[in-house]
């Protein structure tokens, strides 16, 4: 027989969505119908009965067949496999059989499906083709008890595919809701196979698709122990043990590497949780080992080049994702996307504009329109620039909001604020309740000082959106910095700060507000703990002021300082400089 993988399948698909099941040399039918519309011809069986193939039955029977075929050629698909199956039935043909199922799953009768399969396997019990139909039928209505005497029969007929077979198990049931049923159903049916790594490898897939992950830990050891070398057992492995310990992970994929040093699966496998585990020196090391074996390989040259950009080397970055470019590489948007931030990043704005342009539909399109009109924007550009992001606005509709909030960024960073928030107005004329049109506009209602105006958008979003802590911390922000309605400013930041504990720029508002209302220790932790998780010059301002008025001042003018270094044109970073560190 053939696979199961394949045969299976597309026994059970064919029948699911009513499309021929039977391979030409095994039709009732050879014949299309003459269709008269292009609905018929996409609703009907293309095939009719051979008169031949009934040579040896009766008239009678054959006007049946006639009949029915007839009927199914007028649409009338209910009649048609009634028919087929009361012939089958009484005539328990095994031609008729195949044609009364087929037609059944025309009309997407799985009852009756099922019960013409039952009897196609009594009729003949060592057909192949009854036995797979009659398991496809079973597994797509997830009728799984009772099953495993037919599986095994059905894998021991093909000793050659057997291993395939086995590792084919899983798919079959890939649909099926009950979990546990599956991993019973694969455990009875590999116990047979048990002296193959492959049905260990077959249960400990269905064990871990059930959460019983020691079950399926020991199932993958056992294969590994039967398959030492057997790379896909390593890796399912690994795979058990990292979604409890990645550092279980890690070793076991480097016992497994120490004994199999060409493994390159598992090498590229060890290299991903390394970086997933921010362990990016040795992800780099063993990524570059891989590079020098599989040169042209994208999946080693892309994590080479993003390793290489995480730890600043941009000349590596740089060559590896020029060679990508020029691979077998599907996803370009993303190398050609990295390229234009190096090009950026090393004052190379016409080489970043082209980058750029090179970067399709996806996730890296809107940063990219975004990067290339900020480029444009910053050259003196402002118009070409917003011309752009109208322009991919029109091209992508979808991201319309987005490309308007950049449009109004680019305006604001351009001193032409009231513009800015006119832009955001006519956007929320046409969405009045987006939520992303609410918090930019209020934020730029802030900065023009109508603090109405950003009061209501804030309150209108947090009512939308009750769990958005950008909008609590926003309109509580606002309140500390202006040093009004403190306690109603502590309560809106605390409630941002349950819904995102660990977000840097809330806890730097949860500082600033207790600096408003005294608590100077308490306001420093907080600034402390925010701007370890993000150095922002506006955060520093703060630290630097609050340790000022503890009287520690040169530690003050030590931190305004260094933060000024990073980014000297921060406008509240200079503010507090002026005021604190002259």
């Amino acid at each position: 027989m053939k696979p199961i993988k394949m045969t299976l399948l597309c026994a059970a698909l064919a029948l699911a969505f009513g499309l021929p099941a039977l391979a030409a040399g095994e039709e009732v039918a050879a014949k299309k119908p003459r269709a008269t519309t292009r609905e018929s011809r996409a609703a009907r069986p293309e095939v009719t009965p051979d008169i031949k193939d009934y040579s040896e039955l009766s008239g009678q029977v054959i006007y049946q067949v006639l009949l029915a075929e007839m009927a199914l050629q007028r649409g009338k698909t209910e009649f048609a496999s009634q028919a087929y199956a009361d012939l089958a039935v009484r005539t328990r043909d095994p031609a008729i059989l195949q044609r009364a199922i087929e037609v059944a799953g025309h009309a997407r009768r799985l009852d009756l499906v099922l019960e013409l399969a039952r009897l196609w396997v009594e009729v003949e019990p060592d057909s192949q083709r009854a036995q797979q139909v009659l398991i496809g039928v079973l597994v797509m209505s997830n009728q799984l008890d009772g099953l495993a005497p037919q599986l095994i029969r059905m894998l021991e007929a093909d000793k050659e595919a057997l291993p395939a077979n086995l590792l084919a198990l899983n798919r079959m049931f890939a649909r099926s809701p009950d979990r546990q049923a599956v991993l019973r159903l694969i455990s009875q049916v590999c116990k047979a196979f048990f002296g193959l790594a492959e049905a260990h490898y077959a249960v400990a897939v269905a064990a871990s698709a059930a959460d019983q992950q020691e079950q399926a830990l020991a199932e993958a050891r056992q294969a590994l122990e039967q398959r030492p070398e057997w790379e896909a057992a390593a890796l399912l492995e690994a795979q058990i043990l990292g979604t409890k310990s990645p550092a279980k992970a890690i070793k076991s994929l480097q016992r497994f590497l120490e004994r199999n040093p060409g493994a390159r699966d598992a090498q590229l496998q060890l290299a991903r949780v390394l970086v997933a585990e921010k362990r990016y020196s040795e992800a780099r090391r063993l990524f570059e080992e891989l590079l020098l074996a599989y040169p042209n390989n994208p999946d080693v040259v892309f994590p080479v080049a993003i390793l290489a950009l995480q730890e600043n080397d941009t000349a590596l970055a740089e060559k590896q994702l020029k060679h990508l470019v020029t691979l077998d590489f599907q996803q370009k948007s993303a190398p050609y996307y990295y390229l234009g931030q190096i090009a950026e990043g090393g004052k190379r704005s016409d080489d970043a504009l082209a980058y750029y342009q090179q970067v399709g539909p996806g996730e890296y399109y809107l940063p990219a329109q975004v990067r290339s009109a900020a480029i444009r924007s910053r050259s003196g550009k402002l118009d070409e620039a917003r011309k752009q992001l109208r322009a991919a606005a029109d091209k992508s509709p979808e991201l319309g909001v987005q490309l308007s909030i950049a449009e109004a960024a680019l305006l604001r960073d351009a001193k032409e604020t009231e513009a800015a928030l006119e832009l955001l107005e006519q956007e929320l004329g046409k969405q009045p309740e987006q939520p992303e049109l609410l918090y930019e506009s209020a934020l730029l209602a802030e900065k023009l000082g109508r603090v109405e105006l950003m009061e209501s958008r804030l309150r209108k979003l947090i009512e939308l959106q009750p769990d958005s802590a950008q909008a609590y911390n926003a309109l509580g922000y606002s309140y500390a910095d202006r040093n009004t309605r403190l306690p109603e400013a502590r309560q809106l930041i605390e409630k941002a700060l349950q819904l995102a504990p660990n977000d840097p720029f809330i806890l730097d508002s949860m500082g600033w507000v207790l600096y408003r209302q005294g608590d100077l220790e308490g306001a420093l932790g907080y600034l402390q703990r925010a701007h370890s998780q993000r150095a922002d010059p506006e955060i520093a301002a703060h630290i630097g002021e609050v340790l000022w008025m503890l009287g520690r001042k040169e530690e003050a003018r030590l931190t305004l300082r260094e933060a000024q270094k990073k980014d000297p044109s921060n406008e509240v970073l200079t503010e507090a400089i002026k005021r604190f560190a002259p």
